[in-house]
């Protein structure tokens, strides 16, 4: 049997547990740690029987080696867990940021570095259908040398991060880590260079305010016309993203933000990021430039265009979604840590790209913060 513990027995960690089990029919789920045992123990009826339940993260290691290991916990506490497990030398997908602070990273990189131990990065950009066939182009010369990029993320979403427990930065680290951190990460994965400076800005204009701290869509006297009342969107059978309300003033988060990154070629990529953007307005759409030619693609559409500069020929390809709700990415992601498990195979997605894209969001919040160009580099 192949065990695995799961950390964080919340949304991504169901999610990534039950593709595990339905990919290999040798693995089971031998412990959970979450402080919600009981609760958890009801809704997986008799499964639970088969389950180690701890209470913390010491006590599991202490008594137990499973072979792979889900950290999917709220984002502060992933460096902290990530170093324990390390320690372990036990195999583990860890969810994004890796950390929410420089502090925190410079401990996750020398620990990662002591072990040697393989970590999977949930990048589902990368992993998925589309990701996967837009390396391929980029890879074939199509283009010629990529010298710009251009990105785009209006994340029409977004009031989950001012309605759910994302609304706290100390939670988030601000949401360059959140969302830029996959996207920085595609660029990375695409260009295959080394980030040498970034500029940053980031703005609260819409999702602040003066109603009072903890507020919740129930409780407030504009819950039937405020456009992001939990109340009104439930009523129109739509989906609902977090009860609390977005204009209190316990409210966190910048609302949109965009970056420039300095690549050691000398070319640079321009990114920016929005979370009041709604409907048909969302995008995830990125452009890489060579002199030969441009390609296009958002993951909204799965669609790749190639538009060729010396003749008048665009290719155009439909991509087909992948088999989960990040286009595939979530399953390659549990494929590799079963390939590290079983085979011995390195991680699709290490821990390294998860810290060079941190670090990309951190020197990015710094830049916004002190209106400054950063240096990418592992020093304050």
């Amino acid at each position: 049997m192949i065990n695995i513990a799961i950390i964080g027995y919340g949304f991504r960690g169901k999610v990534l547990s039950t593709h595990l089990l339905n990919m290999n029919e040798n693995v089971r789920i031998s412990a959970i740690v979450d402080n919600r045992k009981e609760e958890i123990r009801n809704e997986l009826a008799e499964s639970a029987n088969e389950i180690c339940f701890y209470d913390t993260v010491d006590e599991l290691l202490n008594r137990e080696k499973p072979d792979g290991i889900i950290i999917s916990t709220r984002c502060s506490s992933h460096t902290l867990i990530a170093i324990k497990v390390l320690e372990k030398r036990i195999p583990f997908i860890l969810e994004k940021p890796v950390s929410t602070n420089l502090q925190d990273l410079l401990a996750l990189k020398s620990a990662y570095e002591r072990s040697g131990t393989e970590v999977a990065i949930p990048f589902s950009l990368r992993l998925n259908t589309l990701g996967q066939a837009a390396k391929e182009i980029a890879e074939s010369g199509k283009l010629g040398t990529i010298e710009h990029v251009q990105a785009i993320n209006n994340v029409s979403y977004g009031s989950v991060y001012y309605q759910h427990w994302y609304r706290d930065e100390k939670e988030t680290g601000g949401l360059f880590l959140q969302k830029a951190t996959h996207d920085f990460d595609m660029i990375q994965y695409i260009l295959k260079q080394k980030p040498t400076w970034i500029s940053a800005a980031k703005s609260k204009q819409i999702f602040k305010g003066n109603k009072p701290a903890g507020l919740k869509c129930e409780a407030c006297e504009e819950q039937a016309t405020c456009p992001e009342s939990a109340v009104l969107h439930r009523r129109r059978g739509e989906a609902v993203h977090g009860e609390m309300c977005c204009f209190a003033e316990d409210t966190g988060n910048e609302d949109s933000g965009s970056a420039i990154i300095q690549y050691e070629s000398g070319m640079h990529a321009s990114y920016s990021q929005n979370f009041f953007a709604r409907n048909k307005a969302a995008t995830r759409m990125f452009r890489f430039l060579g002199y030969k030619g441009t390609m296009e693609f958002d993951y909204y559409t799965n669609r790749i265009q190639v538009y060729m500069h010396h003749t008048n020929r665009i290719e155009t390809y439909e991509i087909p979604f992948g088999n989960d709700t990040h286009g595939g990415g979530d399953i390659a992601v549990c494929q590799s840590l079963l390939d590290t498990i079983t085979k011995g195979l390195p991680s699709q997605t290490p821990m390294e790209q998860g810290m060079q894209s941190a670090l990309l969001c951190l020197k990015a919040n710094k830049s916004a913060e002190t209106r400054t160009f950063q240096e990418i580099k592992w020093t304050d």
